[in-house]
C-alpha cells in the first residue's frame, strides 16, 4: 500500500497527525508531492519529517524558498521570504542538510508499473500548472494534459482533492464515498492538502492506493495550535491562520 501526501506548507501539527494516521495502516511507502514549506510556521520541522519519506517532489513554494517567488500574492511572498530567513538562520546540525534536500528535489516521479506518474502541478507543467474542478469545462486544456498521462497521474497544488476522468468529469471524494477503483481509463487524482485544505473541510487530506483501490482520507488535527503560531509571527498574515479553521 502506498500513501500519497502533498502541500504540507509548514503545518507541523497537520503533518504529524497525517503521518500517525498513515502509520496505523499497512502502508509500505509514502510519497510527498511537494510544497513542504510556505505559509506555515514550522518549515524546518516539516522538512525534517519529510526527509524520512520514500519520495518527495519539488513544489512551487519549495522552489520559491530556494530562489525568488514568481506570481505570488503579497501574503504568500512575505511568507516565503520569512520561510527563507528561518532556514538561513537555523543553527542546528541539520541546517545545511535542509537546503541540500530542497535543492535536490525532482519535479516528477514514475512508479515501477510504467503507467503512474507523480507531480506537484500537472503532467503538462509539473511545478506550476493548476488543474481546478472547473477545468473539466475547458476541453482543450484537459485533452492536452491527459495526453501527457500514461494512465494515472497523482498531483496536488490546488489543495482540492478529487478525481478527474478522461471523460472530463470531476468527482469530489464525498461523491464517491471516498473510494475509487483504478481501471483501464486514464485519471488524474488530486490528493488534496495536508497543511492547508481548500475544499471547505479543515481536516488534513491524503490518499492511499492499495492495488487498484484508491481511498481518500481526512484527518483532524489541532488547527487552533497552528493558527496561534501563525498569529504570533508578524511576517505571516493572520488570514493564513484564519483560513485553516474554514478549510479555504
Amino acid at each position: 500500500m502506498r500513501a500519497i501526501i502533498s502541500d504540507i506548507h509548514g503545518n507541523l501539527e497537520a503533518l504529524e497527525a497525517v503521518l500517525a494516521d498513515i502509520r496505523s495502516k499497512p502502508v509500505d511507502e509514502i510519497y510527498c508531492l511537494g510544497d513542504v514549506v510556505g505559509y506555515g510556521p514550522n518549515p524546518c520541522e516539516c522538512i525534517d519529517l519529510v526527509r524520512e519519506l520514500d519520495v518527495c517532489l519539488l513544489g512551487n513554494h519549495d522552489q520559491a524558498a530556494l530562489f525568488d517567488p514568481e506570481g505570488f500574492n503579497a501574503g504568500a511572498e512575505r511568507a516565503i521570504f520569512w520561510t527563507r530567513s528561518v532556514l538561513e538562520n537555523a543553527t542546528d546540525e541539520h541546517a545545511s542538510e535542509r537546503w541540500e534536500f530542497l535543492g535536490e528535489l525532482e519535479r516528477r516521479a514514475e512508479a515501477d508499473d510504467g503507467k503512474t506518474i507523480f507531480v506537484h502541478g500537472s503532467a503538462r507543467n509539473p511545478l506550476n500548472e493548476y488543474v481546478f474542478p472547473d477545468d473539466v469545462f475547458n476541453q482543450v486544456k484537459m485533452e492536452k494534459i491527459f495526453a501527457q498521462i500514461p494512465q494515472y497521474c497523482f498531483q496536488g497544488h490546488t489543495h482540492i482533492p478529487g478525481v478527474f476522468t478522461e471523460a472530463h468529469e470531476f468527482r469530489a471524494p464525498e461523491e464517491i464515498d471516498y473510494r475509487w477503483e483504478l481501471g483501464d481509463t486514464r485519471v488524474m487524482v488530486n490528493v488534496g492538502s495536508v497543511g492547508q485544505p481548500r475544499d471547505n473541510d479543515p481536516r488534513a487530506s491524503y490518499v492511499t492506493v492499495d492495488g487498484n483501490v484508491l481511498e481518500f482520507h481526512r484527518v483532524e488535527y489541532d488547527v487552533d495550535r497552528t493558527a496561534l503560531k501563525i498569529y504570533e509571527i508578524p511576517d505571516l498574515d493572520n488570514f493564513l491562520g484564519n483560513r485553516l479553521r474554514e478549510g479555504r
